[in-house]
């Protein structure tokens, strides 16, 4: 993992409520992704309210999505703990069960591909080698359609423009912020708000709940998102050894889009957890970070033939 020390001027307050404060957080561990790079960051600046005016239909849909999220949590480590009690290879059952063992080498020995399984784990491949380039038509096409789904009532703007910061980019050239997810993590996002249009708008406003003074910026955690996935079900393998993403294999051949709609799933996950940890800006690393272990335990669960069997798939619904 790489290893940073960052400094960062908070001059809207930090999670401590401290204000125009240096902040040092020397040896601060990260997955590789490109959220927290060198470039200075333009965020949303909302602070916490003490709820008194709050719609009780708003009040009501943030209580469900709490409930909704801890319930998928439960569920997953409920699970975990059954396989490890019944199929642990020291137990009772674990020595009589030849495929009690679940270690990465013999998932690798009985991973059999189905002809359509080959086929979109190829495709989905050749999606992933293709870098965001900036000079080439259709990618410029492609930023000014998520423009479109994100801001349907205004102008596209200029290609540069301090406007794009409004989305969660870094700087006012949003080709600058592709580096770690490709252009798969723009067509990631454009698959999002076409087809769960609610939620996108509301993480991209940040409408639900209670937010923090300093927030994470919406697109390029969409980047970092995908950039976790990728790494997650070890997609640039030859085969996938991880549990994850062998099981993901299994979605694949049900799903053509399962890598988008479990994109999906994954950031709806982490926004709840970022609101359910109360976290800030400095601490996203660690949200990705558990939002990726509670999506690996959801992924093993035993009958999940779709990302729509997800227990977190039920957020995207709220």
């Amino acid at each position: 993992m790489a290893t940073k020390t960052i400094r960062r001027r908070l001059h809207h307050g930090d999670v401590d409520g401290r204000r125009n404060e240096y902040l040092d957080k020397s040896g601060f561990e990260t997955l590789n992704e490109p959220l927290l790079g060198s470039n200075n960051h333009t965020r949303h600046s909302r602070g916490y309210d003490d709820g008194s005016n709050e719609d009780w239909d708003d009040k009501k849909k943030e209580v469900n999505l709490h409930w909704t999220y801890l319930f998928s949590n439960l569920v997953a480590e409920w699970s975990q703990w059954l396989a490890n009690l019944f199929l642990g290879s020291g137990s009772f059952l674990g020595r009589l069960l030849p495929l009690s063992s679940f270690t990465s080498n013999e998932q690798d020995n009985q991973i059999c591909l189905s002809p359509l399984q080959e086929e979109r784990l190829r495709s989905l491949r050749q999606r992933l080698e293709v870098q965001f380039d900036g000079s080439r038509l259709e990618h410029q096409d492609a930023l000014r359609q998520l423009w479109c789904l994100s801001y349907p009532n205004r102008d596209i703007p200029p290609l540069k423009s301090e406007l794009w910061k409004e989305m969660g980019w870094q700087g006012c050239d949003p080709s600058t912020d592709f580096r770690g997810g490709g252009f798969i993590s723009l067509e990631n996002l454009i698959f999002f708000a076409k087809n769960y249009p609610a939620p996108f708008q509301t993480l991209l406003h940040k409408t639900e709940g209670k937010r923090a003074d300093w927030e994470y910026p919406f697109a390029v955690a969409g980047v970092n998102i995908s950039f976790m996935l990728i790494q997650m079900l070890d997609l640039q393998s030859v085969l996938p050894s991880s549990k994850a993403g062998v099981c993901f294999l299994e979605l694949l051949g049900e799903d053509e889009k399962a890598f988008d709609n479990l994109y999906c799933v994954a950031f709806r996950m982490l926004d709840a957890q970022w609101l359910a940890k109360r976290a800030s800006y400095m601490e996203f690393n660690e949200v990705l970070k558990s939002t990726r272990v509670q999506l690996e335990r959801e992924l093993v669960l035993a009958d999940i033939t779709s990302v729509k069997d997800l227990p977190a798939y039920n957020m995207l619904m709220q």
